[in-house]
């Protein structure tokens, strides 16, 4: 909770959940990034939180973009980027995006296979390409599965190829698994890629860049290691594998840049048993799963929730949205701790929902309106 969000809070009645972004608190986060990795370039994911305050923001500030979409590049274009500083970095494309993208002057696409490949040498000729190398993500509280990526034999093929589609063979990237408490996961793919770079150096082929890709952590529940020591580590393994010859390098931060800088506010709209002998409560907030908190599938990412009966004695209750779909349940199978004084009507705040909150909830399922976000 920073001193701009609960001023907001204050002077702000709740009709409905809010996410409010204390910007300060973002350009906080960026600034640490760039201590920790300075010779390293900043492409928020713009997925994490397109909020144009904060895309405007981190444009003033100097950061690049990831992009996935093509309306995700118009966004970026449309806060004060310039297409040099656009990356598309989804592996799965419109041809006709693409093309798209290009005309808007974006010359960095990623790709993972063939057909990829091909896509961008037609769309758009002379531009540099990434191969996306599969990474398994382990350890991670939202690790990623095999949907994007491939085999680093396949990589070196893939790279080998693109010079002759006339594409730049620019380098390679790879993802570690969102919410990576671990600072060392990122070893293993750098060794990988730097047997990569040699291996097609000698076949004439000079890649530059590395893409770290996001990973990054925000503080929930668990504590997790700051900024600095990703950098330490990271910094560590790239001289290690690469030795004097380290290439350019960039990342791609979502969560650990604006997670923490936004909080939502809910209301307690009720609290049930389903059985007068069973001391287990039902606690049922104005948001749920298909209102922003879809990151609590399978209870991976637990978000702190703080009330107004800090202090009180503790309990464990069933956190569930306010839907009419059976799967909106957000803690079931480890049930949440509240104080056992909360009522209904009462405010709940949950913190660090910054980051993949409110572009999951761009759809008013059940009719709920989806979740504004406001930035201070």
């Amino acid at each position: 909770m920073t001193e701009r969000i609960r001023d907001y809070l204050e002077r702000t009645a709740h009709d409905a959940p809010c996410l409010v972004m204390d910007l300060e608190r973002v350009q906080d986060n960026y600034e640490a990034f760039r201590r920790a990795m300075p010779d390293t370039r900043v492409f928020y994911a713009i997925k994490a939180n397109p909020a144009p305050e904060i895309l405007s923001l981190l444009a003033d500030l100097g950061s690049c973009f990831d992009a996935a979409s093509l309306r995700e590049i118009e966004m970026a274009i449309q806060a004060g980027a310039t297409a040099d500083r656009i990356a598309f970095s989804n592996t799965i494309k419109r041809e006709r995006e693409i093309a798209a993208a290009w005309r808007l002057g974006v010359r960095q696409y990623a790709f993972d296979c063939d057909a990829e490949l091909e896509k961008i040498a037609r769309a758009a000729p002379g531009s540099r390409v990434v191969c996306r190398l599969l990474c398994d993500g382990d350890g991670a509280d939202w690790p990623l599965s095999k949907k994007f990526g491939c085999a680093p034999e396949m990589a070196a093929r893939l790279m080998a190829r693109a010079p002759g589609l006339g594409l730049i063979a620019h380098g390679l990237s790879f993802h570690v698994g969102s919410q990576q408490p671990n600072p060392m996961m990122w070893d293993g793919a750098l060794k990988t890629c730097a047997k990569l770079f040699r291996d097609l150096g000698e076949q004439g082929i000079e890649m530059k860049m590395v893409n770290l890709g996001g990973g990054f952590p925000a503080r929930y529940l668990r504590d997790v290691p700051n900024v600095g020591a990703y950098g330490q580590a990271i910094n560590g393994s790239l001289k290690q594998h690469f030795g004097n010859r380290i290439p350019e390098t960039i990342i791609e931060p979502g969560r650990g840049l604006v997670g923490d800088a936004g909080i939502i506010r809910s209301e307690i709209l009720l609290i049930s048993k389903k059985d007068d002998n069973d001391p287990m409560r039902w606690v049922f907030l104005d948001i749920g799963k298909f209102g922003g908190l879809a990151e609590t599938i399978d209870e991976s990412i637990r978000y702190p929730i703080k009330t107004s009966h800090e202090g009180d004695e503790l309990a464990p209750v069933v956190l569930a949205g306010p839907t009419c779909d059976s799967v909106d349940v957000l803690y079931e199978k480890e049930p949440y701790l509240l104080p056992v004084t909360i009522e209904i009507g009462e405010t709940v705040l949950i913190e660090s929902t910054g980051a993949y909150t409110s572009t999951y909830a761009s759809n008013g399922f059940n009719g709920f309106d989806p979740l504004r976000c406001v930035c201070v």
